[in-house]
């Protein structure tokens, strides 16, 4: 593993996207959509930067299951508890890489007719982009690479880390071995 992003970095980032939101809602009411697992530690470190009145929701899709690449198949785990009609949506998401799952997942909030959808991230790959989706909040962004820490895993493991990291693509596990 080599760090790529230390937790001071991360914060960085983090608070930079909360000011960007504060300023596009200053006293209006949003609702973060924290997409699980992956977002959960970004979510939380992003709610406590706004100022804005906040509600949260989780929902989880998944395309990886254990693997370092995406199946494709989008698949809704934990639906949503609220009603999300006239409310104005953020989508909170730990990484966008080829987009497949965050479209899926975007055009499906877009069917229960929010006031305003947008989508927050805080890693951005858009070279990896297999679908149009862009970003309206994005932290770092950067090429390729599989990366984990800061609730990013392989297999659901190395969330725990405070960092980011760039996993060494030849000493990747196989799926077995995750």
């Amino acid at each position: 593993m080599k760090q790529l992003y230390s937790k001071e970095v991360i914060a960085e980032h983090v608070k930079a996207i909360g000011q960007q939101i504060n300023c596009d809602y200053q006293n209006e009411e949003i609702l973060l959509i924290v997409v699980l697992k992956g977002s959960m530690l970004f979510a939380a470190d992003l709610c406590r930067e706004l100022n804005c009145p906040v509600t949260i929701d989780f929902i989880r899709v998944s395309s990886y299951g254990d693997s370092t690449v995406s199946s494709g198949n989008v698949v809704f785990k934990v639906p949503l508890d609220t009603d999300i009609k006239g409310k104005n949506v953020i989508i909170v998401e730990d990484i966008i890489d080829t987009g497949n799952t965050l479209r899926a997942l975007y055009h499906h909030l877009e069917e229960k007719q929010p006031a305003s959808l947008k989508i927050c991230t805080l890693i951005d790959k858009k070279k990896r982009r297999k679908v149009e989706i862009e970003a309206d909040y994005a932290g770092i962004v950067m090429d390729d690479g599989f990366i984990i820490g800061y609730g990013l895993d392989l297999g659901e493991r190395y969330r725990n880390l405070d960092a980011i990291y760039l996993l060494d693509p030849n000493n990747l596990p196989t799926e077995g071995d995750a």
